[in-house]
């Protein structure tokens, strides 16, 4: 039986940016000896080095940071003031403050722990054995500030996950990596990404208020470090996933497992045929098992591969302009810039193009992107 639809049944109404991202990051206690706090800030003060970054993406409200040096100090300065994060340095394999980080939790369970430590082949050594049970996350420090804006950036997406997700459908890049020096590299540089992208989408706002708003819009990302945490994220929040980057080797039931991203990328694609995957690994040959589930592929010894993540981003996980395309060809035959670009070009879009984007959510997902 033929239904006739209405558009007046139908309503329309703003996305409420201004209620997204409501638990943010403002202050960050930062616990490291006077050395190590010298290394961190050897290319200038964090604070000011956050802020630049802050100000370049056209990000707003940028934290500050308390630097303390010991355990005794961190808690005076906890009971003083609200503090979002602590960023410990563990310091030298004779000062290891990881006891610290289990007095704090102890006593301020809801405060997030982030380890950073120097990247070398002892610190490597020492954390594998290393009781971390009250740390968060670690990273490994490169001399980068893009990696404490990904850690504030990762932190506040955790955070605010579950009510965006709620409250207008916010999508989700899940990473899935447990080198600590690896995912300390490839999390900058999607942030970077995506921040990027979500500027540049923003300007289509009618004011400087509005691109502020809509930037809150941004899809999460979200770290999986092994299997069990993997497979959880992805339940949690498969409804609305808009891709997932992940590592080849990592830990299963507890052991490493060196095909586990590819049993959990199957997982997903059972689940999920279309969904954009992005299989990485340090072996080549593993590139036969990407293409069995029809996914991208980066070798992760590859020297561009920042630039190779980037652009089966843009082409997968619909940044960047959405190009319609003949699809039995692959042929190019319309380029759409922005909303306004896809208004006036509506009519000229061939329908079995059209068809074949609708069909494999390629549309929605840039929109949502």
């Amino acid at each position: 039986m033929n239904q006739t639809h209405s558009f007046r049944k139908l309503y329309f109404k703003d996305t409420s940016f201004a209620n997204l991202m409501t638990k943010r990051i403002y202050n960050i206690l930062l616990i490291a000896s006077k050395y190590d706090a010298f290394i961190l800030e050897d290319d200038g003060r964090v604070d000011e080095q956050i802020f630049n970054e802050y100000m370049s993406l056209n990000l707003r409200y940028p934290p500050r940071f308390t630097q303390v040096s010991d355990e005794q100090e961190a808690m005076e300065a906890l009971e003083k003031n609200n503090y979002e994060l602590i960023i410990l340095m563990p310091g030298d394999m004779k000062h290891i403050h990881f006891d610290t980080a289990k007095t704090i939790k102890g006593v301020y369970p809801d405060i997030p722990i982030v380890a950073l430590t120097p990247f070398s082949r002892e610190v490597s050594k020492f954390m594998a054995n290393a009781d971390l049970s009250a740390v968060d996350y670690v990273f490994s420090w490169l001399g980068n500030t893009d990696l404490l804006l990904a850690i504030i950036k990762l932190i506040e997406d955790k955070m605010n996950a579950d009510a965006d997700i709620e409250s207008v459908g916010v999508r989700v890049i899940l990473v899935v990596e447990d080198s600590i020096r690896f995912y300390s590299s490839i999390l900058p540089n999607v942030y970077k990404f995506v921040l990027e992208q979500s500027r540049n989408f923003a300007t289509e706002a009618l004011n400087a208020h509005q691109q502020m708003l809509r930037m809150r819009g941004r899809p999460k990302i979200l770290l999986a470090r092994n299997y069990e945490e993997a497979k959880d994220l992805y339940r949690r929040y498969h409804h609305n996933m808009l891709g997932l980057i992940s590592d080849m080797s990592f830990n299963r039931e507890g052991v490493k497992d060196k095909i586990a991203g590819i049993r959990f990328c199957r997982r997903v694609r059972n689940q999920d045929p279309v969904l954009p995957i992005i299989l990485n690994s340090s072996d080549v040959d593993n590139k036969a098992y990407a293409d069995e589930i029809a996914s991208g592929f980066i070798d992760k010894a590859s020297k561009p591969f920042p630039q190779e993540l980037r652009q089966l981003m843009t082409d997968n996980f619909g940044f960047g302009d959405f190009v319609f395309r003949n699809p039995d060809t692959g042929e190019e035959l319309l380029r759409i810039h922005n909303l306004k670009d896809l208004q006036e070009q509506l009519y000229n879009i061939p329908d079995k193009s059209l068809r074949y984007h609708l069909e494999l959510n390629h549309m929605s997902r840039w929109l949502y992107s």
